[in-house]
């Protein structure tokens, strides 16, 4: 089976981008295979970009890095929603069609794709940290000097804590500069990411509610390992709607790979 590919990446956070709008069917073990670092090509994820219908320009299958179905992925869905536009699927506008419904995005540049997320109202305030779902599930904890900090071992062990038998992502999160700097430990991928969407969108609402921002429309500036970005939402009380999450993207290379 030969399969052309692209390859993205949005704020470090890589995948392989496929055409799959004349459906084909990708096994386990074929994406395992092509996300594997050392005999594959390498990334996070996969997004398989499939067939648009009346109410959406693609539909996003996205699978995690393990070979399993993913939930949503906000920087996979701004990756998406710029190789649809390197397409031609779309203009600057698209809907497409995720795990949770559907979302919009806006392709202004490769250094400023954004897709809406689905509104948040329910928060979970947690002894030692919090939890919200932002298209996936997130676990979102303050600490210090967050570049020492270990992501890997400390972040492991939450997201297999019996506490979250789904299991959860699990973001780091240390106030800095203008913003927040936030490093996320990722379920199914089973590592760190130079950064994750979903994350980065959950750590800016906890810090709303954590530092008690006053009700109505805000941004908050995010900063990772991989790049930065900007969240903006309308609070009301701990419900958050009109939430937009907002990054660079880039194109690395295309190819084939026979699997």
């Amino acid at each position: 089976m030969k399969i052309h590919f692209y390859k993205y990446h949005g704020a470090g956070n890589d995948f392989i981008a496929i055409d799959n709008r004349n459906p084909q069917s990708f096994s386990f073990e074929i994406i395992k295979a092509l996300c594997d670092r050392h005999l594959g090509i390498g990334a996070d994820g996969v997004l398989l970009l499939g067939p648009g219908s009346e109410q959406f320009d693609f539909s996003l299958d996205y699978y995690n890095s393990d070979g399993h179905i993913g939930s949503l992925c906000g920087n996979g869905s701004r990756c998406a929603v710029a190789f649809a536009h390197h397409q031609q699927m779309i203009q600057n506008k698209a809907v497409f069609k995720a795990f949770d419904g559907l979302h919009y995005g806006d392709y202004i540049s490769d250094q400023d794709v954004s897709v809406t997320m689905n509104d948040v109202n329910t928060i979970s305030f947690l002894e030692d940290g919090y939890v919200v779902d932002t298209g996936s599930p997130h676990f979102v904890t303050y600490i210090d000097d967050i570049h020492n900090y270990d992501v890997y071992n400390v972040g492991k062990k939450i997201r297999n804590d019996i506490r979250f038998p789904d299991g959860i992502n699990v973001n780091f999160v240390s106030p800095i500069q203008d913003g927040i700097f936030v490093r996320t430990f990722e379920r199914g991928v089973e590592n760190e990411t130079l950064s994750c969407g979903t994350g980065v969108t959950a750590s800016a609402l906890i810090n709303a509610i954590h530092h008690k921002l006053n009700n109505g429309s805000h941004k908050i500036k995010v900063y990772t390992t991989g790049g930065d970005f900007i969240i903006s939402f309308n609070k009301l009380n701990n419900i958050f709607t009109q939430i937009i999450l907002q990054g660079p993207t880039q194109l690395v290379f295309e190819g084939e790979i026979e699997i």
